[in-house]
């Protein structure tokens, strides 16, 4: 009984949860689906690929590696605006060979490990890795998903991609880097407290960066429920708590994301408007990936656009441009932010990521012109 009241309010302290559970109510009572349907909805490859994640990220974590890593940053960046760079542009670098969800499983519990031994600003810094992800994901067609789709239905070479979506990913970095630069100060950065180096549980991370390894491998050659069994099964005897202590919320929110928007997108009076605009051209089309990503994410807006455009450029660089602005407009934004556990952190997002949408908007319509 107490383990249900303590689940019950956690629920009712999400808010993200809470939204999406009111938004299936809603579509339920005004278009019912049936149980078959609500399952389909479901993307099975990302969510099981999602929960091998957090296992793995949970026991590297756990060996106290981050902890050990993060004090050998500090001493060669001893000032907050170094590190922050340095984050930024390894974590764009990451996004662009292992998608901006893996990236972020790897830096962000990096910038934790940062924000225990030094004053680092961590809520800063985690949401400008949610903006580097972003930005450098949309380079290579392995980057995000919307990406992945977009190049196997347009049919181009795969570094035909990359040269057509350089301009953008550089000109987006460019303004990241200098607002990051703006944003954190030279301040030196002092150690709170040292951790011994035996502290490591070289074993286990040894075993977790195996795993890791061996997972991204089998979930890009689509045995993703494989590969999560996998992981599960090895932790489970070699680190147990890796498992039953991941973030099962961010799971039920990446569950329902799925069943409410594509939902939404599926419903006739959107897709009839959608019927009525002509998105032949490019602006059109950029702009409508760029829009509507911020209403359904911006892998279901490709999706869905691409039955009614097939200008690839301006869909890859509207859903790219789409990841910015609100939460919802990337997936990775909102493994960030629940990465964060911080209620603030929302609004200090959407601070930063609105107007970065804007800029972001006109950058991407004069790499589209200029491409």
């Amino acid at each position: 009984m107490r383990a249900l009241r303590a689940t019950y309010e956690r629920v009712r302290g999400d808010r993200v949860l809470v939204i999406l559970l009111v938004g299936f109510v809603a579509l339920q009572i005004a278009r019912p689906a049936s149980v078959g349907d609500l399952f389909a909805r479901i993307d099975q490859h990302t969510i099981l690929t999602l929960a091998g994640l957090l296992m793995l990220t949970r026991a590297i974590d756990q060996s106290g590696f981050l902890d050990w890593l993060a004090q050998r940053l500090l001493r060669a960046f001893r000032t907050e605006r170094r590190l922050a760079l340095l984050m930024v542009a390894f974590a764009a670098a990451l996004s662009t060979l292992l998608t901006n969800d893996v990236a972020l499983f790897a830096v962000v519990p990096l910038a934790q490990s940062l924000a225990r031994i030094a004053p680092v600003r961590i809520e800063r810094l985690i949401i400008f890795l949610a903006l580097a992800v972003n930005a450098g994901s949309s380079l290579t067609p392995l980057g995000n998903p919307q990406n992945l789709f977009l190049w196997q239905h347009s049919g181009m070479g795969f570094g035909a991609y990359v040269v057509m979506m350089t301009p953008l990913t550089l000109a987006l970095m460019a303004v990241l880097l200098v607002t990051c630069a703006m944003a954190f100060d030279s301040r030196v950065l002092h150690f709170q407290r040292r951790g011994p180096a035996h502290d490591v549980r070289w074993p286990l991370l040894w075993v977790a960066l195996a795993l890791f390894v061996a997972f991204v491998v089998l979930a890009d050659h689509g045995a993703a429920t494989w590969a999560c069994a996998g992981v599960a099964a090895v932790l489970l005897v070699a680190r147990r708590n890796a498992v039953f202590g991941i973030d099962w919320l961010l799971l039920a929110i990446f569950v329902l994301m799925f069943v409410v928007l594509r939902g939404v997108a599926g419903l006739p009076e959107v897709r009839a408007t959608l019927g009525q605009v002509d998105l032949s051209g490019s602006g059109m089309a950029y702009m409508g990936a760029a829009v509507l990503s911020q209403v359904i994410s911006n892998v279901p807006a490709a999706i869905l656009l691409a039955e009614y455009s097939h200008n690839w450029p301006a869909l890859a660089h509207g859903a790219a441009v789409g990841g910015f602005g609100l939460a919802i407009g990337s997936l990775a934004n909102l493994i960030a932010l629940r990465m964060a556990k911080s209620d603030k952190i929302w609004w200090r997002f959407h601070w930063l990521s609105l107007p970065f949408y804007l800029v972001a908007l006109c950058v991407g319509y004069v790499a589209l012109k200029w491409g």
